[in-house]
């Protein structure tokens, strides 16, 4: 055992760079393990922490009518010590400069929060809620507006006292507050205000605080039939711990993704490295054994090289992660509703540790069986003995563990078998599509060379089938980089994509709502009046559904074992009717009817394809609806695709006209101005006419999402970092690999008259093939992994990659192929003959 130490450590005098180079795939791939996996802990860790202050409260009913009768009975019987709240959206008003502004209005009365700091500057400034006219506003409000304490704002007909800015209240994120900023008024100011009327938009919360040991999951349990007769919803606690949850297994889908496809790669970069290395210590392995070395002892030195790199990589990996785990809640504060600090995951780090270097043992053994099987004889005759002949059972049996191992490993890190067996097979298919790949461009490279290629370009080709070659390993190495990388890239754009809204050109930027039906004419002139007409107009009217197919709500409900998504049966629609389509919809199956005669029983109704899927209905299936506790009964006519990107009202529902034309409603307003100070003009008109309509500037909302876009694409970036390094590093390795047989051609062919030109163009003739139908191949298992990635696993709509970026991603991988093939090889024409040709003799 000594001698195998001390001969492990001095062969790797000459090669300590390069395998150090190599360790850096491992580094990563267990650095981005380790940091997505201590990510995940801290996380539970934070929200199992914080439960309370995930809700503020131990329960919240809400309600979208006023709670009167027999909902407020119910909510009284209930107990508890309570909390009241009634938020909307209304328009801001400052009138020392006459800005305007979209917030959310919460009103409350009560102690909410019962749990949790609802932070703010000044600290006392929540106390002032329960005395007079003062508002506390978003912080970034008081930032925009040069606002401050005992300042005056206007809400509707009633004038407020900033009391100070908010900075943090429980169970919101930093992120949800950009879109609309909150202001927080007292209960009974909302009649001062005169901002809600019959029909207006607003949520009625009431917030309990029970008894230490109260059962608050059972008392929900059985009440779940009352408050679904009452249409009242609730959320608990361990609710909200659930949706957290599952939120959080959403993002460990694309994090998982990103630690398998790092140490992936960072297996390939070690088996690459391994390969390299064994190859050119054949000669040494054979001298070894002229000496009397057992093919055992030569093994078990190199071995114990690949075990050191495995550890070192694994080890340095650990720490690197446990560095970015450092920095990620930083990043990660706005998009969370809770407090995040960072703790030292053991677990992760230990988890992370242990697969590094389990992966790096297993691909490193399957180049080095080759050790085994070297002869004494490869001493005497290295330019043409190869390491073995025949078929290798241990490598057989390798390639089965290391199959069950990937398998096994994604399995892990998805934590979902569905995902893991998807991932698994993905590598496997990617693996038998480019070794196939290589085996047919041998082929074809042997048997269909053109003659009327010049010589460096034939002699290029040539080099993908001569003996000797790496073709196969090149291929494999660079497809599966390429595949890896460009997954994740279009994962991150379908993940981010779903962030983005289409504005701008022609259409509309400024929106009206909440306006009343005998508001409708006034604004119109208003607006006419200021050189913005109406482009889009549409009413509005909440409903539910009340049965599908003949089965009522209630009893899909109970089943255990329905596929209809719970959502899509509990919540209130905002539908509209109109008599034709608009330029965001296209209709899909059946036929769009835009006007019916009231007195029809079934009214044709057109739903949008994706939740017509969600509720397992088509055309000809009838529905019926709870219009404000009117059954309305429908058919479904049509399915249409809404464009949901483009800022404009779309519904799920839409009716035909002559239906709903006199149901309660409120309508929507869309026109379009000329700019900030037009915009600016029109709020102020309308808001001073009508103090309960509010508007939304589009160009204001498209900055706030641009911001939250921003930095979401950041964090995601941050992350997917790990592995085009990663990958970067292994498609330099693949090539760095075939130096030293380089450097025997290229003294060959100069001593048989080859200029120093024709030898580089030969390599790039051979790289640039390699290097493009790597590249290409790789792409294109790219798309078909980003198409079930969004299909299986992120449950969102699949957009088919622009063609520019898939070229853009072709052309990076065979210019970095290229580029590092020629770099690697820098200087080996200058190599003396004398040395390479003794070995021929």
């Amino acid at each position: 055992m000594s001698f195998i130490l001390k001969m492990a450590w001095r062969d790797t005098r000459a090669s300590r760079r390069r395998l150090l180079l190599f360790s850096l795939a491992i580094v990563l791939g267990v650095a981005a393990l380790v940091a997505v996996g201590s990510l995940r802990d801290n996380l539970t860790l934070a929200i199992e922490e914080q439960t309370k202050t995930l809700l503020g409260a131990d329960l919240t009913v809400t309600s979208r009518a006023k709670l009167d009768g027999d909902a407020e009975k119910f909510i009284r019987e209930l107990g508890g010590e309570q909390a009241r709240e009634i938020s909307f959206n209304s328009m801001l008003v400052v009138p020392q400069t006459g800005y305007t502004r979209l917030v959310q209005v919460r009103a409350l009365a009560g102690e909410f929060p019962f749990y949790g700091e609802f932070a703010t500057t000044p600290a006392d400034a929540r106390g002032q809620l329960r005395q007079g006219l003062n508002i506390i506003l978003e912080q970034s409000l008081l930032v925009q507006f040069a606002l401050k304490p005992g300042d005056k704002v206007k809400l509707g007909n009633a004038e407020f006292t900033v009391a100070g800015g908010l900075t943090a209240v429980p169970g919101e994120s930093a992120a949800v507050a950009t879109l609309a900023p909150r202001a927080f008024i007292p209960l009974a100011a909302v009649s001062d205000t005169g901002l809600l009327q019959a029909g207006s938009l607003a949520r009625h919360r009431v917030y309990f605080k029970f008894a230490p040991n109260f059962d608050v999951e059972a008392l929900v349990r059985d009440l779940r039939a009352r408050f679904r007769e009452l249409r009242l919803g609730f959320d608990t606690v361990e609710e909200r711990k659930r949706e957290l949850g599952q939120s959080i297994r959403n993002v460990n889908a694309f994090l998982s993704l990103v630690g398998f496809a790092s140490l992936f790669l960072g297996a390939i970069g070690v088996a690459s490295a391994i390969h390299a290395h064994i190859r050119q210590k054949l000669p040494t392995v054979a001298l070894l054994r002229c000496l009397g070395a057992s093919s055992r002892t030569a093994f078990s030195i190199y071995l114990l090289q690949g075990l050191g790199l495995g550890v070192l990589g694994a080890s340095l990996g650990a720490i690197v992660g446990i560095g970015v785990q450092l920095v990620l809640p930083s990043l990660l504060k706005d998009f969370l509703p809770f407090a995040f600090e960072f703790h030292v995951a053991w677990g992760a780090l230990a988890r992370g540790l242990g697969a590094g270097l389990v992966v790096s043992v297993l691909f490193a053994l399957l180049p080095l069986l080759e050790v085994r099987r070297v002869s004494p004889l490869l001493a005497l005759r290295s330019a043409y003995a190869d390491a073995g002949k025949g078929r290798d059972w241990w490598q057989l049996a390798l390639l089965g563990v290391i199959v069950l191992m990937v398998f096994a490993f994604a399995i892990w890190q998805t934590e979902r078998w569905q995902w893991g067996v998807g991932f698994g097979v993905a590598m496997l298919v990617g693996f038998a599509v480019l070794a196939g790949l290589a085996k047919i461009i041998s082929w074809l490279a042997k048997k269909f060379t053109p003659r009327a290629l010049p010589f460096a370009w034939r002699q290029g080709v040539a080099n993908l089938h001569r003996p000797n070659n790496r073709t196969l390993l090149l291929l494999v190495s660079l497809g599966m980089g390429t595949f890896l990388m460009m997954t994740l890239f279009l994962s991150r754009s379908t993940l981010l994509g779903q962030l983005k809204v289409v504005a701008g050109g022609d259409r509309p930027n400024l929106m009206l709502f909440d306006i009343q039906d005998d508001q409708v004419a006034p604004i119109e002139k208003l607006l006419a009046d200021n050189g913005a007409p109406v482009r889009q107009h549409a009413a509005i009217i909440t409903m539910r559904v009340s049965s599908i197919k003949g089965r009522a709500v209630a009893d899909i409900l109970k089943e255990k074992d329905s596929r209809v998504p719970a959502w899509t049966l509990r919540r209130e629609y905002r539908s509209t009717y109109r008599g034709a389509l608009s330029d965001t919809e296209k209709v899909t199956a059946g036929a769009f009817v835009g006007r019916v005669d009231a007195s029809v029983e079934f009214a044709p109704i057109s739903l949008e394809e994706n939740l017509a899927r969600d509720l397992q209905v088509t055309v000809g299936d009838e529905i019926i609806f709870d219009v404000q506790g009117v059954p309305v009964k429908t058919k479904v006519g049509s399915l249409r695709a809404v464009d949901w990107q483009r800022m404009q009202p779309n519904f799920f529902v839409v009716f035909p006209e002559g239906v709903l034309d006199g149901a309660p409603k409120f309508h929507v307003m869309a026109l379009r101005v000329s700019g900030p100070e037009q915009s600016a003009t029109i709020q102020q008109a309308v808001v001073r006419g009508h103090p309960n309509v509010s508007a939304i500037d589009l160009a204001v909302i498209m900055q706030t999402i641009d911001s939250v876009y921003s930095k979401a694409s950041f964090v995601v970036e941050f992350l997917a970092l790990f592995t085009v390094v990663t990958g970067g590093i292994v498609l330099a390795g693949a090539v760095l690999i075939g130096r030293s047989q380089r450097v025997r051609e290229s003294v060959l062919l100069r001593t048989l008259g080859a200029t120093k030109a024709q030898v580089n163009r030969i390599m790039f003739a051979e790289y640039l093939a390699l290097g493009t139908l790597g590249a290409a191949v790789g792409a294109v298992l790219a798309v078909g992994a980003n198409w079930a990635l969004a299909y299986f696993v992120f449950k969102v709509v699949w957009v088919a990659p622009s063609g520019l970026v898939l070229l853009g991603g072709w052309a990076v991988v065979s210019a970095m192929t290229v580029t590092t093939g020629l770099l690697s090889n820098r200087g080996i024409c200058d190599h003396p003959p004398l040395a390479v040709l003794r070995q021929e003799t």
